[in-house]
Order: C-alpha cells, then sequence, then structure tokens
C-alpha cells in the first residue's frame, strides 16, 4: 500500500521552503495571484493556480468539466465514512450558519464557525492529520438554542425522532472528549471497537475482523483482490455481514450522481487513447457492481493509460482504518505538465538502474522493473480526502501484485507544491529555525528544486521499489503497512536525491544540491512537525511517524560519529548535520532493513521500529517548538479551496467553453458544495 499515492507527500512543503529557485512554473501564471484565502485555528487555506488550461482545447477543457463534478459528488462519502455522525453534525452546523440572526460578535458565535470551519476542513469532528477529536469553542447551551432555533426541517434527525431528542443525541458526540474520541485508534487493545470511524458496525472486533477477512485469502493466489476494501463489515443478526458501496448498495445515492458524470465524461476520450477508454469503462462498471476483481481490472488498465488529461476516482486509500483493509473515497483531477514531466521521465527510464544499485539486500530487489510511469502534473480539481488537505505526490495503485506485474503510474502535483511555496514566502520560519546563513542559503538556491526530487524518486521509484518474498501476505504487516511503506518510499528519495546519478542525469544542479532536502528533512523529523500535534501527545498519523521514525533512528544511529546534533543557541534548540556523506549511508542502511521488513513481512520488527523510533515524543522539546512557533506568521496545516469551473453553452445546450475562476471564498465554496453535491441521507446504515 502506498498512500504515496494520493496523500504520501504531504510533506508540509510550506514549513519547509523559503523561496522558490528551482523548477519555474509555465507563464500561463499569474504573478499576482492571491493565495492566501483564509486561516483558523491551526490551518491557513490557499488557493491553487492551473496554468496551461487555457491553452487546453474544448473537448479536453469539458472533459476535465465533467471528471470534476464527478470528483465533487463522492463528498458526503467521506464524511460518512469518517464518522456516522459526521452528515448530522455538518448539516446543523450549516443550518445554524445559514440562518444565524444574533449578535456575531460573540464568543460563543466565534467559537461556532471556527468549529464548522475545522469540520468541513477535515471532513467532520476528528483531525485530519492527528485523528482526535477536537473540541469546540462555543457552549453546549448555545449549541441547543441554536438547533432548536431552526426551522423543523432543517434539524436532520432520525425518523421519529423529536428535536429535544436529537440535540441529547448529537451533544456528547460534539462535546464530550471521552466520546468517539479517536478517529482511528491504533494505541487501543482493539483498534476496531476504540476507533470512531464508521468503516465498522457497532460490537464488530479486531479479533473478527482479522479472522473474516483471512478466511477469505488464498497464500497461492498470485492476484488477490483488495478484500475489504469497498464495503462496511458489520452484524446481522449475529453474523457478519459486508454492506458493499455501489449502485443500489451503501452509498447509492452518492455513486450514481459519479457515475453520470464519468459516464458523460467517457465519449470524451481521445479515440487513440484505448486505455483511458477501458479504465474508465471498468470504473463505472466498478461503481455498479461492487465487484473487486472488476476494480482490479480498473487499476491495470489505469496504469497503462497515458492520456494527457488523467485522474483518480475511487476507494483508494486505506489510512482511515487502523488493519488497513477499508479505503476512503477519494478524487483528483488532472492534466500532464509536459515540460516539467521530462525530468520525471528521466528518472523513470532508469529505473532499473536505481533498482539494481540500491542498498538492499539482492533477494528483495526486482529482477525486471515494469511500467515505471512517472509524469508531473497540474492539478484542476480536488475532491474526497484530497480535499481540502491535498497530497503533493502521487502513486497508484496500491496492489503489490499489480505493481509486480503491470507497474505504477507516479506523479509529482507541482501546481499544488508551488501554491505551498509561494505561501511560505517571508514567515520568519528560516531564521527561527535553520541553524546558519549556509543552511540557510542552500535552502533558499535548491530547497524547492531538491524537495520536488525528492518527491519524484518517493512517488516514481520509492513505492515501485522491491518485491515481497514469495509466499508473503501483503498485509502481513497489519496496522503498521501504512507508517512501514511511507518510510521505505521516503528513504528511497533521500538515498538517491544525493546520488551523482542526478547530476550525471542532468536533474540536479550540482553534487551539493542534496544537502538542503537532508537539512530540511531532518530539521522537521527531529523538530518542526511537532508544531502539528498537541502538547503531551506522541504522534499517530502515518506520514509523520514515518519522518520521526527516519530522523531519530540516524540520529541515533550517528551518535558515534557525530553525524547530527541537536545543538543549543540563545536558548534554542537547533539542528546541525556535520556530515552529509554518512548520513546518507545511514540512510541506506535504514532502507536495507526497512525493505527487508517488508519483504518479509517481518511483523514484529517492523512494529519496534514504529514504537521505538516513530511515536514517542520529547515533551520538552515539544514546548519549545510550539512556543518558538507561535511568533511566526504561520500555520501548521493548509489546505486549498478548488477553482470554480464556469460553462457557457449554446441554445442546444451544447458547452461552447469552460473556463475557470479563482475568486471563491472558503465558507461560500463550502456552503456551495453542501448544496449541489449533497446526495446521501443523513445516517446511512
Amino acid at each position: 500500500m502506498s498512500k504515496t499515492v494520493l496523500t504520501v507527500a504531504m510533506i508540509a512543503a510550506a514549513s519547509l521552503c523559503m523561496s522558490c529557485n528551482g523548477t519555474k512554473q509555465q507563464e500561463t501564471t499569474n504573478q499576482n495571484f492571491t493565495y492566501e484565502v483564509d486561516e483558523f485555528a491551526d490551518i491557513q487555506i490557499l488557493r491553487y493556480q492551473v496554468p496551461g488550461f487555457d491553452e487546453l482545447t474544448l473537448q479536453q477543457k469539458t472533459m476535465l468539466y465533467y471528471l470534476s463534478q464527478a470528483a465533487l459528488e463522492g463528498r458526503d462519502i467521506l464524511f460518512d465514512q469518517n464518522n456516522k455522525y459526521n452528515l448530522a453534525i455538518r448539516r446543523t452546523l450549516e443550518a445554524i450558519y445559514a440562518n444565524y440572526k444574533g449578535d456575531k460578535s460573540t464568543a460563543d458565535y466565534k467559537g461556532f464557525e471556527e468549529y464548522l470551519k475545522r469540520v468541513w476542513f477535515s471532513n467532520g469532528i476528528h483531525h485530519h492529520y492527528g485523528e482526535e477529536k477536537f473540541l469546540p469553542a462555543f457552549s453546549k447551551e448555545f449549541f441547543a438554542e441554536q438547533v432548536k432555533a431552526l426551522p423543523a426541517e432543517q434539524v436532520p434527525t432520525k425518523e421519529g425522532q423529536s428535536v429535544d431528542q436529537f440535540v441529547e443525541m448529537i451533544t456528547p458526540v460534539i462535546f464530550d472528549p471521552a466520546v468517539m474520541s479517536k478517529k482511528v485508534n491504533k494505541a487501543a487493545a482493539d483498534k476496531i471497537l476504540e476507533s470512531a470511524n464508521n468503516y465498522y458496525g457497532d460490537g464488530v472486533t479486531q479479533k473478527e475482523v482479522i479472522a473474516f477477512y483471512d478466511a477469505m485469502k488464498d497464500p497461492k493466489d498470485q492476484q488477490p483482490i483488495s478484500y475489504g476494501l469497498n464495503s462496511r463489515l458489520v452484524k446481522e443478526n449475529g453474523k457478519l455481514v459486508e454492506k458493499v458501496w455501489k449502485i443500489d448498495g451503501l452509498y447509492s445515492d452518492a455513486i450514481k450522481r459519479v457515475v453520470y458524470w464519468l459516464e458523460k465524461a467517457l465519449p470524451l476520450v481521445d479515440a487513440n487513447d484505448t486505455k483511458q477508454k477501458e479504465s474508465l469503462t471498468k470504473l463505472i462498471e466498478f461503481y455498479k457492481t461492487g465487484d473487486l476483481k472488476t476494480y482490479d481490472d480498473y487499476a491495470v488498465a489505469w496504469v497503462h493509460d497515458h492520456a494527457l488529461i488523467d485522474f483518480v476516482n475511487g476507494f483508494t486509500e486505506v489510512y482511515g482504518d487502523p488493519l488497513g483493509y477499508k479505503a476512503s473515497w477519494e478524487s483528483v483531477v488532472n492534466f500532464k505538465n509536459v515540460e516539467a514531466t521530462k525530468r520525471t521521465e528521466i528518472i523513470s527510464s532508469n529505473a532499473k538502474w536505481f533498482e539494481d544499485n540500491s542498498p538492499i539486500d539482492d533477494r528483495f530487489k526486482k529482477e525486471e522493473v515494469k511500467g515505471v510511469s512517472a509524469k508531473v502534473i497540474t492539478v484542476a480539481q480536488l475532491g474526497g480526502d484530497c480535499y481540502p488537505a491535498t497530497p503533493i505526490g502521487i502513486n497508484l495503485p496500491n496492489a503489490d501484485w499489480i505493481r509486480k506485474d503491470h507497474g505504477s503510474k507516479s506523479v509529482t502535483i507541482e501546481n499544488i507544491m508551488e501554491a505551498y511555496d509561494q505561501a511560505s514566502l517571508h514567515t520568519g520560519f528560516g531564521d527561527e529555525f535553520i541553524w546558519s546563513d549556509v543552511e540557510k542559503e542552500s535552502n533558499k538556491k535548491y530547497g524547492f528544486i531538491t524537495d520536488v526530487l525528492h518527491t519524484d524518486l518517493h512517488e516514481c521509484l520509492g513505492h515501485g521499489s522491491g518485491k515481497l518474498l514469495p509466499g508473503v501476505d501483503p498485509n502481513a504487516l497489519g496496522e503498521y503497512s501504512s507508517e512501514i511503506e511511507e518510510t521505505r518510499a521516503d528513504l528511497f528519495g533521500l538515498y538517491y536525491v544525493a546520488d551523482p546519478k542526478l547530476v550525471e542525469l542532468g536533474i540536479i544542479p550540482n553534487a551539493e544540491a542534496y544537502k538542503a532536502e537532508y537539512y530540511k528533512f531532518m530539521m522537521n523529523g527531529l523538530m518542526t512537525q511537532l508544531v502539528r500535534i498537541e502538547p503531551g501527545k506522541d504522534i499517530e498519523e502515518a506520514h509523520m511517524v514515518n519522518r520521526q521514525l527516519i530522523a531519530k533512528w540516524v540520529y541515533e544511529k550517528g551518535q558515534a560519529d557525530n553525524v547530527v546534533e541537536l545543538k543549543v543557541r540563545d536558548g534554542k534548540t537547533f539542528v546541525v548535520i556535520n556530515d552529509y556523506e554518512k548520513l546518507r549511508t545511514l540512510f541506506g542502511q535504514l532502507l536495507g532493513e526497512v525493505q527487508r521488513i517488508k519483504s518479509e513481512g517481518d511483523f514484529k520488527a517492523g512494529e519496534a521500529l514504529v514504537k521505538d523510533y516513530g511515536v514517542k515524543v520529547d515533551q520538552k522539546l515539544h514546548a519549545e517548538v510550539l512556543e518558538r512557533y507561535k511568533g511566526l506568521n504561520m500555520k501548521p496545516y493548509k489546505g486549498f479551496v478548488n477553482p470554480n469551473y464556469v460553462v457557457t453553452t449554446d441554445d442546444a445546450g451544447n458547452i461552447t467553453d469552460v473556463k475557470l475562476t479563482f475568486d471563491e471564498g472558503y465558507a461560500d465554496q463550502m456552503m456551495r458544495y453542501s448544496k449541489e453535491y449533497s446526495t446521501l441521507p443523513t445516517y446511512n446504515d
């Protein structure tokens, strides 16, 4: 599995890059573009440009429009997947927001507005990154008063339920920190019973889930389907039953709308793009049948589809399920950045060299590297689990056998990275956290390009590298699969971004540029990413775990040679790298071990790595980082509003033009989406 798939590379580029001196955007980029939209709590909302859109043909623009509509129609699905009360809460809050006639300057209303914005951002009541439930800064009394003031038809009560009973039901879900406290609780004795997501019915236990899916698996099957990927597992009359997400199944109303737009896009596929036509046809069939073999057929065709217009749409990533079976709904609509893709094409065309020279045991190397397709994309619409918080890289599909037999498709989302970078200018971050002018200058010169290259290597080659030994279950690492996979791909990128081969290939300026990425990564992994978690908390999100795991492991293993230090100056802690070459060697050593763990399915070793290095936080250092961060004009988390598609038609209803506008505010977009793209019932049992 690889969340690098659409979410892998959420490496807070904004927190790391100071300026852009690397890859330049196309000339169609508006230099006067306003990136900043809104900010609240620990979040900043940005917008992104879509350079090159105006140069596309009308057919291509129209196809992007249809795919963008399909990307928005699944929004309700994700809310419900994240928690069974999310739709009820969101719809209640939105009704209050639309109907409120009181004083908007009060602490209660301001707290209410911030909470609603956080619910929108996280697609529910749990923090999008930390997984813990965030609590409102308004009173229970204010909430009850506002709900009861609503027109009765706008209160999303259950059948036969009064408004008072609704308030009684929903209040503890919102306000009580002990109720549904964590969306994903990997530290719990029973990770299913104590997680608040909606992938499993009431009373279903971890032991029952594992036994249910283990019974389906055939160890001899060389092409296993992704068991459980598109269903909720519930108990009916004491028996476990899968409720499949498909047309005429669970989430049918939303999926019908997704399919409607996909079917409108299908005739616009270029006649020469036979694989795109096949992949889109198979995806539609999958949504209609729920058949996971059809989903694999779609994924195989999608890997071989190299059309200019591309998309991800469906149940993809399993990070929201502590056992890694169930996938959240997501979508990314995009088109190729042809000029920038030349860089990733060079990388992918040398995939065999990178595999052969990787510092891992030969037993774990692929004899043949197949179908590594790499490109740089311009995203044109984000949806589901990729919105508002957004990945900067993608590597799909997740099925190991497809990756082995057919390869994978890897992308770097450069217009999103550019938006992060532009929004991070003039924040004072570098002055506060970077050790000296040497590192600052290196970051200024090479920070953006090495960030992009690390993402390229992570996505294009890292996730597709290595192999499982015969007979190893792809889910052998269980709840630690995500963390180990992200660690593996990140280490691959770190090891090779410093390789002389990149200079030889002409895709990095010189042999010293990699130091910018090494410094940023170590600073982030050891220190600055801690701004993303609350005081006293441990790290739980997979990508954060991965980054700390790597940074702490190499820090510890390099102490004898003083490879990396934590130095204190004027009462402030800084990361100092004394030996970059030895640091690269350590990255390689850890990559070798992590690949062994994955290839052999060594659960205990994977668990030990995660627990020993990735989770526990130095609380004193954490407190210091939080205090220093307060003085900066920054938010630790960022997300995006989408551009708005404006369609012109003739008298017959035929589309004659498609344009993008970029002036929609955050709350305006969220309220519009809830009005135009909300088709599911409030309660989906």
